[in-house]
Formats: structure tokens, sequence, C-alpha cells
């Protein structure tokens, strides 16, 4: 088992080297810090929030605290339960990385980013399915983008958005549940569907 784990570590290790350093170019290294800043996020989030307060109708403003129910539970489990439990420290501050932005003072596992974007994207495929095709390829990039600037390792976005899937997935059962779709064929043809 042990042997499991320390060659996990080494392939880790290796794809963050391979995103971090090898893919690396001029581009993503002007494109990725900008991407994963929180202000940016934060202003993005707020902007699509209030979009939908104004021009939504009933039920898609209901999901604003839906949405916001995923964000406190994914952040919260990430920052201050699963990250102390497993106390992985980040790349940057065990490796020599092309670090783009401040290491952060928190530990590595699991991202929040991740955790927090797909959150936000599983709980709109219940909420409205056609988003999906917007906001899974955000929550690749701006996950990504953690590695790519240094800051993550791949593993630790794979379990961010696991953990951001089964929270916006279970989170959005409880939306329909309380506010199903006015169009029940919708409802029907989506429930099947796995992206």
């Amino acid at each position: 088992m042990l042997d499991l784990i320390i060659s996990l570590g080494c392939v880790d290790r290796s794809l963050f080297f391979f995103i971090n350093q090898t893919i690396a170019n001029p581009v993503t290294d002007f494109l990725m810090p900008l991407i994963t800043l929180d202000l940016h996020l934060k202003i993005l989030y707020g902007i699509i929030l209030a979009t939908i307060l104004w021009k939504g109708d009933k039920r898609l403003r209901y999901s604003v605290i839906f949405s916001l129910i995923v964000v406190a539970l994914s952040d919260q489990i990430c920052s201050s339960l699963l990250k102390p439990m497993i106390a992985r420290p980040r790349p940057c501050w065990e490796l020599e990385v092309n670090l783009l932005v401040g290491c952060g003072s928190g530990f590595s596992m699991p991202s929040s980013h991740a955790a927090n974007l797909f959150g936000q994207a599983y709980l709109y495929r219940a909420v409205a399915p056609s988003s999906v095709k917007y906001l899974i390829p955000l929550a690749v990039i701006v996950a990504l983008s953690r590695v790519f600037v240094g800051v993550h390792y791949l593993s630790d976005i794979i379990v961010g958005a696991a953990l951001g899937t089964l929270i916006g997935f279970g989170v959005g059962l409880v939306f329909v549940k309380f506010f199903p779709p006015a169009n029940p064929k919708m409802a029907n043809s989506n429930s099947g569907k796995v992206l």
C-alpha cells in the first residue's frame, strides 16, 4: 500500500511539473494569474448573481440562495475541515515551481477554487441545464489555472472538483424538489443525463 501511495505521489508531482513548467508559456503565464485571481472570480460571481436577480424569473431568483449555500458548504468543508485534516503542503512550499501568484498560507488539498466552481456548475446543471456548456469549461479552466500558477497539485484539483460536484449535485436535487421546472419534459429529459 505504501508503494502505491509513493507511486501516486510521484505521478502527481510529474503531472504538476508537466502543467506548471513544460506546457507553461508566456500566454499561460499572463492569462492564468488573471483567471485565478480571487477578486476577479468574486466580481464575476457578483455580476452573475446580480444579473439573475435583475433579469431572472422567480425560480431563477431563488437559485441565488441555493448558490450561496453551495459556496458556503464547499468553501467551508474545504478550508475549515479537509485542508487542516489532510494538511498537505502546497507545491510552492516544497518544490521549485513557476510561481505566478502568492503561494498562500493555507494547505493544498483540496482546492477550494475547484470545489466552489464545480459546485456552482452542478447546481446550475439542475437549475438551468443549458448553462453547463459555459459553467463546466469555466470550472475546468479556473481549476487548472491553480496548477499553472503553482499553488495546487492536479490531485488537489480532482478532489476539489469531486467534492464540489457532489455538493452542487445534492443541493441541485433539493432545489428541483422545491422549485421544479415549469416544463416537466425538461426535468425528465435531463434527469438521466450525466455530464
